[in-house]
């Protein structure tokens, strides 16, 4: 192990874990339900897919164990991984009129939030706005790591993309 924290780097062992558990919740759809009926992170933490999850990263360095519930919730609503554009970028793209599909006013929102709690509640939404195709990796990245320098990244990623979304 060369580093003490988890980073959800492209390549790294602990993405590579978190895609590998990520394909096997197609395989067993009830575990995948439960994590998407979970409506907090208390809920997610309760299941015993979160926990293969946890043991799955450990492995690579110290767990953030609420963070992690993060990105267990909401990557089991999830339905496409999509490489390439950041999950910001995706926010700022992709309608037919070339517009946002996540209008600036929800983004600024989304930028606001501080507690992880809230943050799973507004990723939530923001994964059903887009269908259910994220960059995985990003995604497990960003709210991983959710703070000011995340938020920055999100920002310059969002508005390099969709700069009239002011």
């Amino acid at each position: 192990m060369d580093s003490k924290y988890l980073r959800f780097d492209k390549d790294s062992p602990e993405n590579q874990a978190l895609l590998s558990w990520w394909r096997e919740m197609d395989k067993n759809r009830g575990e995948r339900a439960v994590l998407r009926r979970s409506a907090t992170l208390t809920q997610v933490a309760f299941s015993p897919a979160y926990h293969r999850l946890r043991m799955a990263v450990s492995r690579y360095g110290s767990v953030d164990c609420e963070g992690l519930a993060l990105i267990a919730g909401l990557a089991a609503r999830v339905k496409a991984d999509s490489e390439g554009s950041s999950i910001a970028e995706q926010m700022a793209s992709g309608k037919a009129d070339l517009s946002a599909r996540v209008s600036g006013l929800r983004f600024r929102r989304i930028l606001k939030v501080k507690r992880q709690e809230d943050l799973f509640t507004s990723m939530t939404r923001i994964i059903a706005l887009l269908g259910g195709t994220v960059n995985l990796q990003s995604l497990a990245q960003g709210v991983y790591f959710w703070n000011e320098g995340t938020r920055k990244k999100w920002a310059f990623d969002y508005y390099s993309k969709a700069p009239g979304e002011a």
